[in-house]
């Protein structure tokens, strides 16, 4: 998603004299189809060879020119949603200070798509959503808005309306030289405060997408400083590796339960040994390997008896004659 305007060239055609090099400008952060094919190909290829993905966000969305639609940038985009859906390591998704994820490309890496394997952080300093403030304050927040509340908070427009009232509820005409000078001057005020009013609103519109705001309707799982980010990420990727290969031999233990039902039983097993951080975490799971090990055993033989019991009901002479024929050649 970089920020550079140059775009692939088409060179002349040996054969056609007339022709010339044909250099395409592009956008940045933007997806095009070859880009966004290239980035679905590359997230297939890491899940390929199995090794985490690590993913710094910063692209508007997807161009929609009528050739782009032609060369069909939706399908390729979907080859990315695809990819990410598939991914069985762990994923991370981090939008970087001074970046922004917008429009389509939020939809497309939001951790929703895939929650057992991916998570998206955010910088302080960062913007995310699917509209950008301009966007936002065009649909929501347009200019009979903006006079609307500017009538109501500017004591100058306020005592302006109040006289224009006491002149209507006096019998005097709207075309009247009182009126009309009164609305004159009202008119005057707005043109001086709508500019003052538009930029307040874009602020206003902005502060829906700092990374605080995101945290706060889980649109990430955390805001982490750029400062912090690499020995964050080192922890919370050895977290994750050793909590993916818990999760996976607890399942294979006990077939019953769900990825994310493992995932909770090894969380209270940490919570109930006073962990909290990713370092924490990993020292425990370091530590506590016999521990965890007998757990799973546990879980397994419960697995098998309940299993057991479930034969017993179906079919008891069947369990015996295994039992038996176990014992014999066991």
């Amino acid at each position: 998603g970089g920020r550079g305007a140059r775009g692939p060239a088409h060179p002349a055609a040996p054969a056609m004299p007339q022709t010339s090099e044909i250099k395409m400008m592009r956008a940045g952060q933007v997806w095009y189809p070859d880009s966004a094919y290239k980035t679905a190909q590359a997230i297939a290829d890491f899940n390929q060879e199995e090794l985490p993905l690590m993913v710094f966000a910063n692209w508007r969305g997807f161009s929609g020119g009528q050739r782009d639609m032609f060369d069909e940038v939706l399908k390729f985009g979907s080859f990315i949603v695809d990819a990410l859906v598939d991914y069985k390591q762990p994923c991370f998704v981090y939008i970087p200070p001074k970046a922004e994820l917008r429009g389509g490309a939020w939809v497309v890496v939001d951790p929703r798509i895939n929650q057992e394997y991916m998570e998206m952080y955010a910088d302080v300093e960062c913007r995310g959503g699917v509209l950008e403030p301009t966007g936002t304050v065009e649909i929501k927040y347009r200019e009979k808005q903006l006079i609307e509340t500017a009538n109501r908070l500017d004591p100058q427009l306020q005592q302006l309306i109040a006289s224009d009232r006491e002149l209507a509820a006096q019998g005097v005409a709207i075309d009247a030289p009182q009126r009309v000078e009164l609305k004159e001057r009202r008119d005057k005020r707005v043109a001086e405060l709508l500019p003052v009013y538009k930029q307040v609103a874009l602020h206003f519109a902005d502060l829906h997408d700092t990374a605080m705001r995101m945290k706060k309707k889980h649109a990430v799982h955390d805001v982490v400083s750029w400062e912090k980010a690499r020995q964050f990420f080192y922890w919370r990727l050895r977290r994750q590796l050793i909590l993916f290969g818990l999760r996976s031999e607890i399942v294979k233990a006990c077939p019953t339960l769900s990825l994310n039902q493992a995932e909770r039983l090894v969380y209270k097993w940490a919570e109930d040994a006073g962990v909290e951080s990713n370092y924490q975490f990993v020292q425990w799971s370091s530590s506590s390997v016999k521990d965890v090990y007998e757990k799973v055993q546990q879980l397994r033989k419960q697995h098998i008896k309940e299993q057991t019991h479930a034969f017993c009901r179906e079919s008891l002479t069947a369990v015996w004659d295994a039992l038996r024929k176990g014992i014999v050649y066991g």
